[in-house]
Formats: C-alpha cells, sequence, structure tokens
C-alpha cells in the first residue's frame, strides 16, 4: 500500500492526470513476469496411497441417514483402507 499526502489540488492533479494508473499498469507488466516465470518451475507432488484411495468413488462410504446424511464417513473408509492394505 502506498501513502500519498500533499494538498488538495495537488492530489487532485495527481489522480486525475492518469499518474497512478500509469504506475499501475507498470506494477501488473512486472507482476505477470514475475508470477509467469513461477508457474512453469511448479511440479506437482504424488498423490499417497490414502489420497488415490479417497479418490475412487467406488470406495466412497457415505452416512445413509441423520445429520450427516449424504457426507463421506472418513472413519469407516479408513478401516476399510486399513483392512484392504494388511495382507
Amino acid at each position: 500500500m502506498v501513502k500519498v499526502e500533499g494538498t488538495l489540488a495537488e492530489l487532485k492533479a495527481l489522480f486525475l492526470e492518469g499518474v497512478v494508473s500509469e504506475a499501475k499498469s507498470q506494477a501488473k507488466k512486472g507482476g505477470k513476469k514475475l508470477v509467469a516465470s513461477g508457474v512453469k518451475t511448479a511440479t506437482k507432488r504424488t498423490k499417497s496411497a490414502w489420497q488415490k484411495y479417497m479418490a475412487k468413488k467406488s470406495n466412497q462410504i457415505k452416512f445413509k441417514s441423520g445429520p450427516k446424511k449424504g457426507r463421506l464417513d472418513l472413519s469407516k473408509m479408513s478401516r476399510a483402507y486399513k483392512r484392504s492394505r494388511r495382507k
């Protein structure tokens, strides 16, 4: 955030002349370059076995009734996941 000080006449002249809009456009141009360069270097992390298990629709166990109806029952899913991994 930039603090601008001055008389009312000076502030009006500053804002009406477009100095601020020019500064904003310069900042945006510089920011775009930084953001674009950062996006290219970012790599996605691999999902854990639990995240892969959760993503499969066939593994999702939901509450059938009550206030949580339709939500995932994570405790039952956790038990099922641990049983499936045990050998």
